[in-house]
């Protein structure tokens, strides 16, 4: 299986603008032949309309309705295109309901519909216009790649930053009631850098975060599963409305008795498509340890 990653720095409101930088990076990626095969495409959380709006009444006008607006409809194009699945994040309003959603939808290499998945744990940024999603996190057969669990970004955070650490949501979602073997993660998670850091060296890969997403999958690395576990982190990069943001989207493998290893992944700054072949084997081994209390951002 051939996944990538389409890690850029989309803006806030600026969906045509946002089209136009995926489209390119997308395109550049074709011509040099690199998207033959693909199995999956992911993008960050609301990779299209961009993510840190204030308030529901900035975003009000970029809310898409259910698997039926502009984010949707590019990815079903693009999914056709390179024949592959797509999954993109976007910012969903159910019209029977009204209610707001941060969403992301999947759709197969045909342009159907596969998985539309709300987020469940709310960043506060979330909280000004969304709602979490009805369903606790997502794990299910999806056509054509197998059984996924999917979450979004907070998610794999405790509930609200108030629940005991050690509760491990996310990642206990992802081992009951048997370990699933692949994980995927879309993202829009902050750095701790300021943008001249992230700016003098990006491709740099942001080790803080990259640690911190490793603690929240301990159990994983703790399940001894009888088969690699295969975890994608997708994340955007740049800045937004006086945030920054960490890049280092991963692809990592977690091996029988805790062994990590990072089949590869982006800097903190770049602006490119991370191309892994899970046939491949990974590039890097990761050290691990007990899992501490450091505080993360999401």
């Amino acid at each position: 299986m051939k996944v990538a990653c389409l890690q850029f720095n989309p803006q806030v409101g600026d969906f045509q603008g946002n089209v136009v930088k995926a489209n390119t990076l997308l395109r550049d990626a074709e011509e040099r032949g690199e998207l033959q095969n693909l199995s999956w495409l992911l993008l960050p959380e609301m990779a299209l309309t961009g993510y840190n709006f204030p308030n529901l009444a900035a975003i009000t006008p970029f809310l898409e309705p259910t698997t039926a607006g502009p984010s949707t409809n590019w990815a079903r194009e693009v999914a056709m295109r390179l024949k592959s699945h797509v999954t993109i994040g976007y910012p969903e309003i159910e019209p029977a309901t009204s209610r707001r959603y941060n969403s992301t939808v999947t759709v197969s290499p045909t342009g159907e519909v596969l998985v539309n998945y709300r987020k469940s744990f709310l960043y506060y940024t979330d909280e000004t216009w969304a709602s979490e999603g009805p369903e606790r996190f997502f794990r299910g057969q999806v056509n054509g790649l197998g059984e996924v669990a999917m979450g979004i970004c907070m998610d794999i955070n405790p509930h609200k930053f108030l629940a005991p650490w050690t509760a491990f949501e996310f990642a206990n979602h992802c081992l009951q009631p048997t370990p699933v073997p692949l994980v995927a993660i879309n993202m829009a998670w902050l750095t701790r850098l300021g943008p001249e850091e992230v700016a003098a060296d990006p491709k740099g890969v942001d080790a803080e975060t990259l640690a911190y997403w490793l603690e929240r999958f301990y159990p994983l690395l703790k399940a001894n599963a009888d088969m690699p576990l295969t975890v994608i982190f997708a994340n955007r990069c740049g800045t937004e409305g006086g945030v920054v943001y960490a890049g280092t989207s991963t692809v990592m493998r977690i091996e029988k008795g805790g062994s990590t290893k990072i089949f590869d992944i982006l800097g903190q700054g770049e602006e490119r498509l991370l191309l892994v072949d899970l046939k491949e084997p990974p590039k890097f081994a990761v050290t691990t340890g007990p899992p501490g209390q450091a505080p993360g951002q999401p």
